[in-house]
């Protein structure tokens, strides 16, 4: 039982830190704000939450002497699924309040034509 533990541990702290790199690699290659901050959403929300549930299964397979640490990782975990939706909408709908365009394909073909032309 304790290799099972230990194989799910693995498991969920590399498809966190897949999560995270992906979307860190998101931030960097998407072309506008809106598109990389579904980036840092799904970083936040898919790769912070899955270490962190690899760490809660890691700390409860190691016997859970100290009841206040998977306490602390469920409270950080509920706080981030809670505020990360949150922060991602306020920061989008500030940016079209300020005016800026979505990235459209149509940006991108009208983009590709004027630069042909001239």
């Amino acid at each position: 039982m304790d290799m099972v533990l230990t194989v799910l541990t693995w498991a969920l702290l590399m498809a966190g830190a897949f999560f995270l790199l992906t979307g860190a690699l998101g931030m960097v290659r998407l072309p506008d704000v809106f598109t990389r901050m579904h980036a840092a959403g799904m970083t936040d929300t898919m790769g912070a939450g899955l270490i962190l549930v690899g760490l809660l299964v890691h700390t409860l397979a190691g016997g859970g002497e100290l009841v206040a640490v998977p306490v602390r990782l469920l409270l950080i975990l509920g706080f981030l699924w809670f505020t990360s939706p949150i922060a991602t909408h306020a920061t989008a709908k500030a940016a079209l309040s300020g005016g800026v365009r979505p990235f459209t394909r149509a940006d991108e073909s009208d983009e590709g034509q004027g630069g042909a032309s001239s």
